[in-house]
């Protein structure tokens, strides 16, 4: 049975790996923006390079506070209340997990396919990690089911999700996304606004290419 959901605002955090921001990360950094916001959290995007300039759709975002500070300066008085989801951890993230944390840590990109492993990086710094599950998610996912275990108090295994599901590009072609998604009630996976479009768009460029 779920238990009740957590009234104190979680934090979660996106470190970001990466010297540049795709239309990809974009739009699922958005995404997680506004989700977060209408749960009552907030999202902090962290270690963005002073040269990084932010995109227009997320520039004008007051739900996106993007940080230049990593996370290890932002939270260094309760680094033992930040939880880093972590593919490689040997534990599941749980409901109880809500209570014994505050912040959620994601290493940008988790979204490589292959995995590039970025979180590793993270991993050094001595965060206890927490895992979702073995199948490859999106950022925006990850943090989705994140928050649906830690505020809405519901079980990993008890998530709708649907695996590498089959996207149709035209009447001819089709791609599969090599990920887990969250299922929605009609049974399509949640992905960010405009992500199908995109996908579209470039279907011609490998998924590398739009991170």
């Amino acid at each position: 049975m779920a238990q009740a959901p957590s009234q104190r605002m979680l934090t979660f955090v996106v470190e970001h790996l990466d010297p540049e921001l795709g239309p990809w990360s974009a739009l699922e950094y958005a995404c997680i923006a506004r989700e977060s916001k209408e749960s009552g959290a907030q999202f902090l995007l962290t270690s963005v390079p002073e040269a990084l300039q932010m995109p227009d759709n997320l520039a004008r975002m007051e739900e996106l506070k993007v940080e230049r500070r990593n996370v290890e300066e932002i939270f260094a008085d309760i680094k033992s209340r930040v939880c880093l989801l972590d593919p490689a951890a040997k534990t599941e993230l749980s409901p109880a997990d809500g209570d014994d944390f505050d912040v959620f840590l994601f290493g940008g990109i988790l979204g490589d396919d292959p995995p590039r492993d970025r979180t590793s990086e993270l991993r050094k710094k001595g965060y206890t990690g927490r895992r979702l599950g073995p199948v490859q998610m999106t950022t925006d996912t990850a943090v989705r089911v994140t928050r649906m275990i830690a505020l809405d108090r519901i079980p990993l295994d008890k998530i709708p999700y649907v695996d590498h599901p089959e996207l149709r590009i035209n009447e001819h072609e089709s791609t599969e996304m090599p990920f887990r998604y969250v299922r929605d009630s009609n049974g399509k996976p949640i992905m960010p606004d405009g992500m199908v479009e995109l996908i579209k768009k470039d279907a011609d460029k490998s998924l590398d290419d739009l991170f």
